[in-house]
């Protein structure tokens, strides 16, 4: 099902819940990837949305129950500047080539414990834990 309607615009129910909570260049982003992917991939899905959302981590990173811009752009993690073949894992949407400060200042805004202690890995894993809780909670389950 494409993500971008008529008017060139993110169809909102179409989007993940965590874009639906995010702003419209975010949507936006995601959808025209997405729909562009899904007719190069030959209506592969799972393939677009990995597609949709390598391209979005790229100015977005996810803070919370939504996805808000980048200070700098570029890949967000080991797997994104290795490419799709490579086996690193994925920092679920956290910019792990961010800065340690301001990966401070966003485990600060998400209330984590035990920061001030933390190495960079350890901000990185923590502020995964928090946004997956956050959009949990978001989600009602």
């Amino acid at each position: 099902m494409p993500k971008t309607g008529k008017n060139d615009h993110a169809r909102k129910e179409e989007l993940p819940s965590t874009l639906q909570r995010s702003e419209q260049k975010a949507q936006d982003t995601f959808a025209k990837t997405y729909d562009s992917a899904l007719e190069s991939y030959d209506n592969d899905e799972g393939r677009a949305a990995r597609a949709a959302y390598a391209s979005l981590k790229h100015s977005y990173e996810k803070v919370g129950d939504h996805w808000e811009p980048k200070e700098k752009r570029g890949p967000s993690d080991k797997r994104a500047e290795e490419g799709g073949t490579s086996s690193e894992p994925t920092a679920g949407g956290v910019d792990a080539n961010a800065s340690k400060e301001h990966l401070y200042e966003l485990a600060q805004e998400l209330d984590i414990d035990g920061r001030s202690i933390m190495d960079k890995d350890e901000l990185v894993k923590a502020i995964q834990k928090a946004n997956d809780a956050a959009t949990r909670k978001a989600r009602g389950s």
